[in-house]
């Protein structure tokens, strides 16, 4: 399996487990997990597969600080402005913000850890 298909299916279920686990929350808190999965998935997708295809270059370091740094700013727009804005529960956005984005960290981990090991 190449390292883009396993990033792939790494992240698709990511996020499948985060939409299943949606359903045992309040009704109130799933509009904040499902918000939250979607912004994660749109700036970590890209990201991620940035940083497969960097791997056993040079750059791969500056893509994992720019995916890192941009990362943050998502969790710090969430939490000081769309939260607010659309009135959501802050705490089960940014946890399961966080949540989602870690276990596509954890992922992407695997990938690189499998493709070097492979090379």
């Amino acid at each position: 399996m190449t390292a883009g298909r396993r990033y792939l299916v790494g992240v698709s279920a990511v996020a499948a487990a985060a939409l299943l686990l949606s359903f045992v929350l309040p009704p109130d808190a799933r509009t904040g997990v499902w918000l939250a999965t979607a912004l994660a998935l749109l700036v970590q997708g890209p990201l991620g597969w940035w940083l497969v295809r960097t791997i056993g270059t040079e750059r791969l370091q500056l893509v994992w600080a720019v995916g890192i740094a941009a990362r943050f700013a998502l969790v710090a727009a969430c939490g000081f402005f769309v939260a607010p804005r659309l009135g959501l529960a802050l705490a089960p956005l940014l946890f399961a913000l966080v949540g989602v984005l870690m276990c596509c960290v954890v992922v992407e981990a695997v990938v690189l850890r499998t493709a070097t090991e492979v090379r």
